[in-house]
């Protein structure tokens, strides 16, 4: 074995804490990753990674190798990139906000596979924050305002949102004709690890940004569970328009307020630096920029 592929081993095992899930994620054998760290400390004469039964560290001589590495290994990895590129292969760990997985990924993603058949696509589905370095994850796709200044993202997608009730809902709280008058209305709460419980609703009125709180009785923390709890007549929701064009079009749903509309949702790829980017992390997110510019 090569001393590239050596500290790519290293690496992984330090970003993962983990001989195991560094062996799951390089596609080899545990005992190959356990006797390439036993040769490569021999060989240095240094301890780099301190194992107990529950977890491994760095020491501090493993935090400067392994800060040496990632500058190696990433300028291995420009030197390569014009060849590896024609033919990317290998593992791809993704993951994907559930609703733009549905509507704009998972049913296209035939085309990926054909284009790059040698790579080979694991996907999860989660709205949460994910800690991509320490879970093995390459690239994720979120709807939302980005909280996570560490992270590249690359823009893909303006999303119309509407803000819409249903009819029953609607029946017996009345229809709001103005943003004042939303005093007496209810939204439909919703919870996430990094925002807590929101009860707000945004309006752009003359090109700002107003919130307008409401009272809320049901909180949920899944995209569905919030559409079909205002189909079910529970409160205001405000949602991306392609999430619920069959509800609109059988009026469970109608959009209130259409003058002074939510603003827009930003949707983004959000990936590690780009001098630690595989050739196969580009090729999908260049895929998914492709795949959200040709949407109307």
């Amino acid at each position: 074995m090569d001393r590239f592929q050596e500290m790519q081993i290293f690496v992984r095992i330090a970003e993962r804490n983990s001989f195991t899930q560094a062996a799951e994620d390089l596609q080899i054998p545990r005992a190959t990753v356990t006797n390439t760290i036993k040769r490569l400390e021999a060989r240095l004469g240094s301890r780099l990674l301190q194992r107990t039964t529950r977890q491994v560290r760095m020491t501090q001589e493993g935090q400067y190798y392994y800060r040496r590495c990632l500058q190696i290994l990433a300028e291995l990895e420009d030197t390569e990139r014009t060849f590896l590129e024609q033919n990317p292969k290998g593992l791809l760990r993704v993951n994907l906000q559930g609703t733009l997985a549905k509507h704009f990924v998972v049913p296209y993603l035939a085309d990926f596979v054909a284009r790059y058949p040698d790579i080979q696509l694991h996907i999860g589905e989660d709205d949460r924050l994910v800690d991509l370095v320490r879970e093995g994850i390459d690239c994720v796709l979120r709807a939302g305002t980005l909280q996570d200044s560490t992270l590249v993202a690359r823009p893909l997608a303006q999303m119309p949102q509407l803000t819409v009730a249903s009819p029953d809902y609607l029946a017996k709280f009345g229809t709001p004709n103005s943003i004042e008058q939303l005093s007496t209305h209810q939204a439909v709460g919703y919870s996430s690890h990094e925002f807590g419980h929101q009860t707000d609703l945004d309006f752009v009125v003359d090109n700002q940004v107003v919130a307008v709180n409401l009272r809320a009785d049901l909180f949920v923390n899944g995209a569905d569970l919030y559409t079909g709890a205002a189909v079910a007549g529970l409160g205001i929701i405000q949602v991306p328009r392609y999430r619920i064009e069959q509800q609109l079009k059988e009026n469970r749903l109608v959009e209130l307020l259409p003058s002074t509309p939510p603003p827009a949702m930003p949707v983004s790829a959000l990936m590690t630096h780009h001098k630690q980017l595989s050739s196969r992390t580009r090729v999908f997110v260049d895929w998914l920029v492709e795949r959200f510019r040709s949407l109307d």
